[in-house]
């Protein structure tokens, strides 16, 4: 079975207009050891959210790590993001992969749906993205998923993310079921030197406990 050649901590920011809290938070989880940040901000304000992922762009780099739009192709390509997330109404994988070329990673919702993993696997998307697992403070209404279904996933071959309600306590499972990256929104959430603690936290998860793999 192919693996991909990292996994680890999928942080996604809380959503606000304050750019300094923002950096001071994306700084924290970077330094706690997050692979991957995801930039979520629904609202209009294109010329705060261009400025605010540029930045996050630069601070990524500095640490090696990868920066994620959440549903803005467009954004991602102007900011000159890793890549994009969509969700079921954000938009096709083949559109987002012919701007933003074959390099760019492109992650797909899938909730609790394998036979859409399935579908978006084919057509072409860098990592599914299941969930959520757990009550979620984030999306309270989020459809739910149970951690077999990672087990069924790990079928296609391509990374998979775990999201929804993720805590240090309860990510060890979905790790062992096959989870590549653990997506944590409220889970990291404090003081920045809190949050780096956090972060090490579920850094450690992925040390400590290796996917289960098939024999």
């Amino acid at each position: 079975m192919i693996r991909p050649a990292r996994s680890g901590l999928y942080a996604i920011n809380a959503e606000t207009t304050d750019s300094q809290v923002l950096l001071a938070w994306a700084q924290a989880v970077l330094e706690g050891g997050a692979g991957w940040i995801q930039y979520r901000d629904k609202s209009q304000d294109r010329g705060r959210r261009l400025q605010q992922a540029s930045a996050l762009v630069s601070l990524c780099r500095q640490f090696g790590a990868r920066l994620i739009i959440n549903d803005d192709v467009g954004l991602a390509d102007t900011c000159g993001a890793d890549g994009v997330h969509l969700g079921r109404c954000d938009g096709e994988v083949a559109d987002a992969r012919a701007r933003l070329g074959a390099r760019a990673i492109i992650g797909v919702s899938c909730y609790d749906d394998l036979d859409r993993a399935r579908a978006q696997a084919r057509a072409g998307a860098s990592y599914l993205a299941f969930g959520a697992f757990h009550a979620s403070s984030s999306k309270p209404g989020a459809r739910s998923a149970g951690p077999e279904i990672l087990s069924h996933a790990r079928e296609l071959e391509l990374p998979l993310v775990a999201i929804g309600g993720i805590t240090p306590d309860n990510g060890a499972a979905l790790i062992r079921a096959g989870a590549d990256w653990l997506a944590v929104i409220a889970g990291l959430q404090g003081p920045p030197e809190h949050v780096s603690s956090l972060a090490r936290r579920y850094v450690e998860l992925f040390n400590s406990h290796p996917t289960e793999l098939p024999p």
